[in-house]
């Protein structure tokens, strides 16, 4: 099939890689434009478009395709379909209509649970058992398209945000080209979403990042893995020199009891507003991610210690 491949992070990359595999056509891939990024701050292309760039296929990065001008030229792309994979800009109506058999998402959940831009973070941080990827033909709506295909994968206690994309990334090429495949032979099957338990996965606002010891433990830690490695939930740590940043980017449930905030030991054992979790892996803020042994061993942390509180605003 000729197709567009519409995509911009590591997670879309697979599916790109597997679609090429499989011998379509790939007409152009669209992508978000190039961002400063790094301590230089120089423009740094999506993973998408590196990728696509090393296949020598053509790549586009508009920041909107709103206007007429941007749909006309994909529309002149004579598409059978467009692929959907992270993509992060709305496609208008005349986007979606142009392709013979339409644009194709694939998204990281269950739908209805977990519409919009965050669903591995969101569906870790509520506690979530379950979720998957699932193949679903686009219209106007937010994620709210008939679903062709589904693939579950489980939750596992331990995993954080990065371990679960990772999973689920290996379960988009299979079954993206499977929908392909179904749509080209006219045996795809197109199914309704529930009109119950829709629920939204909001973009992770930097707001929330900080650690609220007042939680319960199992709160604070399905937060810690659900956002690991990326943004990274954090606290301060009060040091000679004044309080210095540090993420957390691995727990588990601990035992104990204390004030919240209050180390309970000397090897990062901290209680929350109910029970207590123990850090696993640390990144103090300007140096590497380290287990907390590994930290510890530079910067001690005796029990007894209060971390300052969150306030209202999260700062």
């Amino acid at each position: 099939m000729r197709l567009a491949f519409m995509g911009s992070p590591a997670f879309a990359v697979p599916v790109l890689a597997a679609l090429i595999e499989a011998g379509h056509d790939i007409a152009c891939v669209y992508s978000q434009p190039p961002r400063p990024s790094g301590r230089g701050q120089a423009d740094r292309k999506t993973p998408v478009h590196a990728f696509a760039e090393e296949r020598g296929l053509m790549v586009r990065t508009p920041r909107s395709l709103k206007k007429s001008d941007e749909q006309a030229d994909f529309a002149a792309l004579d598409l059978d379909a467009a692929v959907v994979v992270a993509y992060g800009l709305i496609l208008p109506r005349a986007v979606l209509a142009a392709p013979r058999f339409g644009c194709l998402n694939l998204h990281a959940s269950l739908l209805p649970r977990w519409r919009g831009a965050a669903p591995i973070q969101r569906a870790l941080m509520a506690g979530d058992r379950v979720t998957g990827v699932q193949v679903m033909q686009m219209d106007e709506g937010l994620d709210t398209g008939p679903v062709l295909l589904t693939a579950t994968a489980p939750i596992e206690p331990d995993d954080t945000a990065g371990v679960l994309h990772d999973r689920l990334a290996l379960l988009g090429p299979p079954l993206m080209r499977r929908a392909l495949d179904d749509i080209a032979a006219g045996r795809a099957v197109a199914t309704p979403q529930p009109a119950e338990g829709a629920t939204y996965a909001a973009k992770i606002d930097p707001a929330e990042t900080r650690i609220d010891w007042r939680r319960p433990a199992r709160e604070v830690d399905l937060m810690i893995r659900g956002l690991s490695p990326s943004p990274g939930a954090w606290f301060l740590l009060p040091t000679e020199r004044g309080p210095v940043r540090v993420k957390a980017l691995d727990s588990r449930l601990g035992q104990g009891a204390g004030a919240p905030g209050e180390t309970l030991d000397d090897a990062l054992l901290i209680a929350c507003g109910e029970g207590a979790v123990r850090l696993l892996t640390v990144q103090r803020e300007g140096r590497g991610v380290t287990p907390a042994d590994a930290f510890l061993r530079g910067t001690a942390v005796p029990a007894g210690v209060v971390l300052p509180p969150r306030d209202a605003t999260g700062a």
